[in-house]
């Protein structure tokens, strides 16, 4: 016997929400219907033949699907893999339950187990439900009587003289199971679904699955560890027991929780109404202060108008005046009617003055008042914006700050933030950004949620400035926005390469490392070697590295970081012509038997050597940026030495012959030249001395799984 009542969600089935009808057991172990099952590959064909839509039929389980999933239909169906118009084709979904990929295999829907001992307990469910309602014989005449049992052998239920009459003794049928009035019926022997005439006898704690011998043989189970099915029965029985025994055991700690929980429901219920009336309070507030300020434009602009209306009625009554026989013009049509001189004059003087003010108002007619209210415009576009932004802002959620030191941009943008605290109080957070430009009168921010304190973002333009903030939630509480941190992205697209390890390459002197992405300059054995014939001077050379791949035209842009140790290093570009010259010109400038000045210092001998290069360098060394040396340059050369950047940058512009040296940190031109970019370009580098340089990995999703770690 088993407690029926309070377990009916543990036999309801996750996509039609019903009791399970012959339950099937998928590979992530939990249960669907086998009806269900067919229902939903049915409606996944129909919505990848229909784009990926949501199938109209609306009696089918609703199941999202996933883009993955989407492109191993394609593949099962261009397999061409044919069934029967009612089995269905595909056999990728997911599980309604967790959400997993369930790919059945060749064999579909008949590679599943049947789960018997749930279909057993859901029967005896319906049972405890319909318990006023009989099982009838099925082998009576009409009227049928209700049975008294049932033939597990026969799945017939009979009553008792029937079950007399088909169950004869001395018969075999005589020795056939039966059990109590049931329309639950079972076979004996549960069968391999692969190899349908083997019965299971073996478990594959792998798969964790009944196998039978032919699986285990030869099939996919061959390499797998199993057991007996009679070991594994014993020991999951036990281990399920032992658990069962435990909860019952904490019986009452159970009860204490949920007496706790009832309360924190109360509690919770108390507070959201409490939250309510403190919400409403505050847009009543607001409420107040817009119905102020609402009232004040209003009767500022009725002020207005009342004062414009009677400018203007002044003047209507003033204009009706210069009508005839009417104001102005009746009075001095009835003075000009005067006969006497010394009178008419005395009247006439003053009357004439208006009649002239008239005429001059008739000849330059001006309203005495605009009818427009332009200066009564209300300007809420910032305050919307406030409003917009209005949310649950709580003091105990900390504030995030955007690290710059650990974001930057490259092929794409990483932003990452922290929190000053210990502990990481907010459930996720939202980052928004948008691009700066002046022409924009509104700003539009993009915003994006992220559940860690990493974001990689790659729909961002080149050559532009971004704005970014980030603010937590938990719940619907958030915090304030992060301070603005704004950054630019390179000036072109990001141009990947590694250090080419055979053209010119010399491993006597320089090393890389495996990836390719880094090299290192060894002052080692060799140089003492060959300074111990000399007495004075050094005898040291630059030697060469240059990237594996060319650039044929288009705008690039690729960067780098120099270590400070580094004595000097020099970074530019080639053309693919001049290569074999570049490796075989590697002149000796430090050495005495080197000289090419001139004896004074107008600098024309480092613009000649600089011209007769095969390549266009810059150098760098003791961390310092050193601007070539050219008519346009400084004259200066204090002027000519910046401090070196942490990360440096090349931008090359084959279209407009136009090579540009950066502060990768800040995107920022340090220099910028004419190249010939004829043929093709390669990246090049010079060490001298103790050097390293490093290539700048690009920005992948890892980077931010990396983050999200530390």
């Amino acid at each position: 016997k088993i407690a029926i009542k309070g377990i009916e969600r543990e036999l309801i089935c996750p996509a039609c929400k019903e009791l399970f009808t012959h339950p099937l057991i998928l590979p992530c172990q939990h249960n669907i219907c086998h009806k269900c099952v067919k229902e939903i590959l049915f409606a996944f064909e129909d919505s990848f033949a229909d784009g990926g839509s949501e199938s109209s039929n609306q009696s089918s389980p609703r199941i999202r699907i996933a883009a993955s999933s989407v492109d191993r239909i394609d593949r099962i169906n261009r397999a061409g893999i044919k069934r029967n118009s009612l089995t269905p084709r595909s056999t990728l979904f997911p599980c309604p339950s967790c959400q997993r990929d369930i790919d059945l295999g060749e064999r579909g829907i008949n590679g599943l187990f049947r789960n018997f001992t749930l279909e057993t307990i859901v029967e005896r469910y319906r049972q405890a439900a319909r318990a006023a309602i009989a099982i009838m014989c099925d082998f009576c005449k009409p009227p049928a009587q209700e049975s008294t049992k049932s033939c597990m052998d026969c799945s017939a239920s009979y009553c008792n003289p029937c079950f007399k009459i088909h169950h004869p003794w001395g018969t075999a049928k005589a020795q056939h199971e039966y059990v109590g009035p049931t329309t639950n019926f079972r076979p004996k022997i549960l069968m391999c679904p692969e190899h349908e005439m083997e019965r299971v006898n073996m478990y594959c704690e792998i798969c964790r699955r009944p196998v039978c011998h032919l699986c285990k043989l030869g099939g996919g189970h061959a390499n797998h560890r199993v057991t007996t099915m009679s070991t594994a029965y014993k020991t999951l029985k036990e281990k399920l027991s032992k658990d069962i025994e435990y909860l019952i055991s904490k019986e009452s700690q159970v009860k204490a929780h949920i007496t706790q929980l009832d309360l924190l429901m109360k509690e919770t219920e108390c507070n959201s109404e409490r939250a309510k009336q403190e919400a409403s309070h505050s847009f009543e507030k607001l409420y107040c202060v817009l119905e102020e300020k609402r009232s004040a434009a209003l009767r500022a602009i009725e002020t207005s108008k009342n004062i414009r209306l009677e400018k203007l009625q002044t003047q209507v009554e003033e204009y009706q005046g210069l009508l005839e026989n009417n104001g102005l013009v009746g009075y001095a049509q009835e003075v000009l009617k005067e006969t006497d001189p010394s009178c008419f004059v005395q009247t006439a003087k003053q009357l004439h003055v208006r009649i002239q003010k008239a005429t001059e108002s008739l000849s330059s007619f001006t309203p005495a008042a605009a009818t427009t209210f332009e200066g009564f415009v209300v300007d809420t576009a910032k305050q919307e914006d406030i409003l917009g932004d209005l949310s649950f802002h709580s003091n105990g959620l900390e504030i995030p700050e955007i690290n710059e030191e650990q974001s930057r941009m490259y092929n794409k943008a990483l932003i990452s933030w922290e929190c000053s605290g210990k502990t990481d109080s907010a459930d996720i957070y939202v980052l928004e950004y948008h691009k700066l430009n002046k022409e924009e009168e509104s700003v539009t921010w993009q915003k994006t949620e992220v559940c860690g304190k990493s974001k990689v973002l790659s729909d961002l333009d080149d050559d532009s400035s971004y704005a970014f903030r980030v603010q937590g939630y938990k719940g619907s509480i958030g915090s304030p926005w992060s301070r603005e941190v704004t950054m630019r992205t390179p000036p072109a697209p990001v141009f990947s390469f590694l250090f080419d390890d055979k053209c010119g390459y010399n491993s006597e002197h320089l090393e890389l490392n495996p990836r390719r992405t880094s090299v290192e300059s060894r002052a080692g054995f060799p140089l003492l070697l060959g300074s111990e014939r000399l007495q004075v001077g050094c005898f040291t050379t630059l030697d060469y590295i240059i990237g594996d791949t060319g650039i044929a035209k288009g705008k690039h842009f690729w960067a780098f970081n120099v270590e400070p140790y580094s004595y000097l290093v020099k970074v530019g570009v080639v053309p693919g012509s001049k290569i074999q010259k570049l490796f075989h010109n590697t002149c000796d400038v430090i050495s005495p038997r080197y000289e090419q000045d001139s004896g004074h210092d107008s600098g024309s001998e480092d613009i000649f050597f600089d011209s007769s290069q095969p390549c266009t360098l810059v150098t760098l060394g003791m961390k310092k940026f050193f601007i070539p040396a050219t008519p346009a340059a400084p004259k200066d050369p204090a002027s000519r030495i910046l401090p070196l950047p942490s990360c440096l940058g090349v931008c090359l512009d084959c279209d407009r012959g136009r090579v540009g040296f950066y502060d990768a940190g800040r995107m920022k031109c340090l220099y910028e030249c004419e190249v010939d970019c004829s043929g093709l370009m390669y990246p090049a580098f010079a060490l001298m001395g103790s050097a390293a340089v490093h290539l700048e990995e690009a920005v992948t999703a890892k980077d931010r799984e990396y983050h999200d770690d530390i």
